[in-house]
């Protein structure tokens, strides 16, 4: 089933925008912390739609709160039952799950790959930016098999390739970017 087909279920069976919005903000990316202002801003929405929506999910459980100044800051609940299988629908809502069964077969010895960019930050894009970290990788078979999956999932695929040697997380740790581990060999 195609990432369209699955967002348009999603969107079907979730009739709220802001709700949507909401899901892939905190259930893409765990370690992804907003405010009502803050989100606001980002989804150019009225902060009483977002509050109403904050407070069912935190009614709720799916999500958490703590106080950080004078802003209320919400987190992802990832002890929720339904936490793993909303992070699911999610990743294969906006392609990520293509992109790593496509990427990953036989382009060499991947230690691990990272989502990064907006779309680690829980924002709709229509870019999948990637670290991949690992040693002598083939890449015109990466090449190809990012053109399939981007075909597959109606998205465009940047990535950065990094040896195990060279790569430091603190090289793709940005001030509010929370770099989010997909795969992992070990």
């Amino acid at each position: 089933m195609s990432n369209f087909i699955t967002q348009y279920m999603i969107e079907t069976l979730i009739s709220s925008k802001t709700r949507i919005k909401l899901l892939l903000k905190f259930f893409l990316n765990s370690k992804n912390t907003a405010y009502l202002r803050g989100l606001e801003d980002e989804f150019g929405e009225s902060s009483n739609a977002i509050r109403l929506e904050l407070n069912r999910f935190e009614k709720s459980g799916f999500l958490k709160s703590f106080a950080q100044g004078n802003k209320k800051v919400f987190t992802v609940n990832t002890q929720h039952p339904l936490f793993s299988e909303l992070n699911k629908i999610i990743l294969k809502m906006v392609g990520l799950e293509y992109v790593i069964d496509y990427i990953l077969q036989r382009i060499g010895d991947i230690d691990k790959v990272y989502l990064v960019g907006k779309l680690s930050m829980g924002q709709k894009t229509d870019i999948i930016d990637l670290v991949i970290v690992g040693d002598n990788l083939n890449k015109s078979f990466l090449i190809e098999q990012i053109e399939k999956a981007e075909k597959k999932i109606s998205k465009k695929v940047r990535y950065v390739n990094y040896t195990v040697n060279e790569f430091n997380l603190s090289k793709i740790k940005e001030p509010g970017m929370h770099p989010l581990l997909l795969w992992s060999k070990a």
